[in-house]
């Protein structure tokens, strides 16, 4: 016999001789039909032999009986002894194919990357690999080994730490066989992490993986200090920002105090026109970089999450109507049609009123640069089924593909680079609006199509949160200066 993976297959004859001169005379000695007749002949002359010995009978008939009998015999002899050799071919043929399995076995167990045990129920030591010994660092005979052996000699070791061993050890090989299954981590004397999962088997046993994840604590271990000095970093970052807007905003808010009473001529007549002209330059590029420090101070503490929202009911149709006369100027310059569709009856939400407003102007500020001139940009607001506040605005200008949507989602993207640049921006609109309404426990969708426009929906409960429900999504915040400014 021949095995091939554990399996038996017939072996190849040895020649076609052999074959032939076999053949048929197994098949004789396999002849059960054969060997009943065989048996019954052998009866029957056996009968006719006593018989003879009362009955008179001639001398040549009884040796003919003589033959038949120790034929028949001779026969019946040679079939039950083929029998017992094919059951020893066979019983071989089986030892060898369970041999193979089982070499098959051992091999895939020693080539496994996590050491293997398996205890059977009175706690011996049935199957192992060399990789289980070696993570162990068990010095003893592991072929007449048990559980409580590998234990004793791990406390005496002092795996388990200071205690003392035979208690120990007894301790565990009692909890061995109760707390499965169990996934856990023990740290070696050599410093190795190893990762033990135990899981029962039928019958009792208990089947053990030991695997080495040192270097993935090591990695993990690396990941969490690069998290906490990425926190670490991205907080200093949002205290130097905090601190710098303040620090930046008080010589600003005079620089654009006393140009902006120059340019009016307060203080008495600008001759030079030329002057007068510059000084009006610097009160705008003056107000534009506080709106660009205000922007930037607005997303670190939106980052942070440091300011609260006050709470109160907040009339819709109201502030909508001065979000869009504040942009109405930029709309107008532009060829616009701001349209505003609210409802007749007087709706409200439970937020913060300079929030919302701060959402709406970057809402409309973003749809009224992005749309082409001589167009029209919508703002509507209404209440759903549940009674929550959804307000949408949107332009049919250049619209953005899907990609272009998240990276205008995310703090200082721009969706189209190339197009911003002629539109200006600091890229903070809709990352601002996204955080203010997630503070108010509302979500912010944008839906686009390039060359056909977009449209930003906002939905914002009406139910009061508390503060500390608020405090969890808190990702936003608001001017504390009070002034409301469109970003984009």
């Amino acid at each position: 016999m021949r095995f091939r993976y554990g399996r038996p297959h017939p072996a190849t004859p040895r020649g076609a001789e052999d074959g032939a001169a076999s053949g048929w005379f197994g098949r004789l000695l396999n002849s059960m039909l054969l060997q009943h007749v065989t048996a019954v002949v052998c009866t029957v002359a056996v009968i006719a032999y006593s018989v003879s010995a009362f009955v008179p009978m001639a001398p040549n008939h009884r040796e003919l009986l003589i033959a038949l009998i120790s034929g028949s015999l001779g026969w019946l002899m040679l079939a039950s002894l083929d029998r017992q050799q094919r059951a020893v071919r066979e019983v071989s043929a089986r030892e060898q194919q369970l041999a193979a399995q089982s070499a098959l076995l051992q091999s895939t167990l020693e080539n496994m990357g996590e050491g293997l045990s398996v205890f059977d129920r009175d706690g011996r030591l049935i199957a192992w690999n060399s990789r289980f010994a070696r993570l162990l660092a068990l010095p003893i005979d592991l072929a007449s080994a048990s559980l409580s052996d590998i234990l004793l000699q791990q406390a005496v070791r002092g795996d388990f730490g200071p205690v003392d061993p035979v208690p120990e050890a007894r301790e565990r090989a009692e909890s061995f066989y109760r707390d499965v299954p169990v996934v856990k981590e023990r740290t070696t004397a050599n410093g190795q992490v190893l990762q033990i999962r135990r899981r029962a088997m039928p019958g009792g046993a208990v089947v053990t993986i030991y695997s080495d994840i040192t270097e993935r604590k090591a990695s993990e271990e690396k990941i969490l200090q690069a998290l906490s000095q990425a926190e670490l970093a991205n907080r200093a970052k949002s205290d130097f920002l905090a601190n710098m807007s303040h620090e930046l905003r008080t010589p600003l808010n005079a620089i654009i105090g006393f140009a902006e009473a120059v340019s009016s001529e307060v203080l008495g007549p600008v001759r030079d026109k030329k002057q007068l002209e510059y000084i009006k330059d610097i009160h705008t590029s003056g107000l534009l970089l506080l709106s660009i420090i205000n922007d930037v101070l607005d997303m670190s503490k939106i980052e942070a999450g440091k300011l609260e929202l006050t709470r109160e009911s907040v009339a819709v149709q109201p502030l909508i109507g001065e979000a869009v006369r504040m942009l109405s100027e930029r709309a107008k310059n532009r060829k616009l049609a701001l349209v505003a569709t609210v409802p007749e009856d007087e709706i409200s939400v439970w937020g913060d009123e300079r929030a919302i407003k701060q959402i709406l102007l970057n809402l409309l500020s973003n749809a009224v640069k992005f749309s082409h001139e001589g167009g029209r940009v919508d703002i509507r607001a209404s209440l759903d089924e549940a009674g929550d506040l959804v307000i949408e605005v949107e332009d049919y200008g250049i619209g953005m593909a899907e990609n272009e949507i998240a990276r205008a989602l995310e703090p200082f993207g721009q969706a189209k680079p190339a197009v911003t640049k002629s539109h200006g921006g600091t890229g903070l609109g809709l990352p601002i609006a996204k955080g203010l309404t997630a503070a108010h426990g509302g979500k912010l969708v944008v839906k686009s199509t390039p060359r056909r426009g977009t449209r930003v929906t906002i939905l914002l409960p009406q139910q009061a949160r508390s503060p500390e429900a608020a405090a969890q999504d808190l990702r936003a915040t608001v001017d504390p200066s009070g002034a409301e400014r469109a970003v984009a």
